[in-house]
């Protein structure tokens, strides 16, 4: 996985071989290739123009959509899908540019990424919508809900983008180091440190995270990858969503892991998670904080039996 806001200063441009546990991995030749652990659907979009990847697992009354993070794909949320469609209907999607879904240039805005997540609720007629979203996910959730309130029942944030303040100065940094070539470059050593930054302890079950990132760096399509992460980044801090939070007017939920090594930025921000999160909090006025101790940035699949049973409690008040 890669480090949201931090990527770039782990990036060497020396490309470098494999270290020895990963040195058999077969690359893939498209990043279609990759295994889900759950049956992949795609549905066009006509105004958008891209192809999403999404799962489809579960019914209820209430459906909730699931948005990931900087550099992610839609299992990451594999240890919560399984459990919380037994209760509800769950979307789990790949962003444009991203995982299975097809990819097109596009601006990263988190108004655009708003956009599409709108359009694939209307396509997929999908009703009493809750967005999950993790990270850069939680921000595109925040801007799809004060953009189209009348599409978003309820929103549950999982160590939310959005929460820090950046002066000009530091978005221009963002901007200027961020370069689709600088992903690409990205070594095998780097991509193991990113996801051991994303947990507090790394669990087994999150392998699969390195191994992806590691055998799609031959895929055809990962110029396009690149491309999006890289404008995802930039529309981060091009529309910053922390003046707006006071205009959230629906339930919030809100996780953070007590040792989120990613948020606020240490290198930019030095400060502690727990303050970040509290002040967001404040400023929504209908929220509830879950603050997990010895948990990192990762909360929802380092911890998903607090996320799961928190998720279920929230969505069946």
């Amino acid at each position: 996985m890669i480090r949201y806001f931090k990527i770039a200063l782990l990036i060497v441009m020396i490309a470098s071989g494999c270290s020895s546990p990963y040195k058999g991995l077969s690359d893939l030749n498209t990043m279609n290739d990759i295994e889900y652990p759950f049956q992949v659907k795609k549905v066009y979009l006509p105004h958008d123009g891209h192809t999403i990847a999404y799962a489809d697992m579960g019914s209820g009354h209430k459906t909730i959509v699931f948005i990931h993070g900087l550099g992610s794909y839609s299992p990451a949320w594999s240890r919560n899908i399984n459990e919380l469609s037994q209760h509800f209907r769950c979307i789990a999607i790949d962003l444009p540019g991203y995982g299975k879904s097809s990819k097109e240039p596009h601006s990263g805005l988190m108004s655009y990424y708003a956009g599409v997540v709108a359009e694939l609720i209307k396509e997929l007629n999908l009703q009493n919508v809750y967005l999950a979203g993790h990270s850069m996910g939680g921000q595109i959730s925040i801007t799809t809900a004060l953009l189209y309130p009348d599409m978003v029942k309820g929103i549950i944030l999982v160590a939310p983008a959005g929460f820090e303040r950046f002066t000009a100065g530091q978005k221009q940094w963002f901007r200027d180091v961020m370069t689709p070539k600088g992903v690409k470059l990205t070594t095998a050593e780097a991509i193991q440190n990113n996801l051991a930054t994303n947990f507090y302890k790394v669990p087994k079950e999150a392998e699969f995270m390195i191994t992806d990132r590691l055998r799609m760096r031959k895929a055809n399509d990962f110029d396009g990858y690149c491309y999006a992460v890289a404008q995802s980044v930039k529309g981060m801090v091009d529309e910053p969503v922390i003046d707006y939070l006071s205009d959230i007017k629906v339930p919030t939920l809100i996780f953070f892991g007590e040792n989120d090594n990613l948020i606020p930025n240490r290198y930019l921000n030095p400060g502690k998670t727990k303050d970040i999160a509290a002040y967001g909090a404040s400023k929504i006025a209908n929220s509830k904080l879950v603050m997990v101790p010895k948990c990192g940035h990762f909360m929802m699949f380092e911890k998903p039996e607090i996320f799961n049973s928190t998720v279920i409690e929230f969505l069946k008040q």
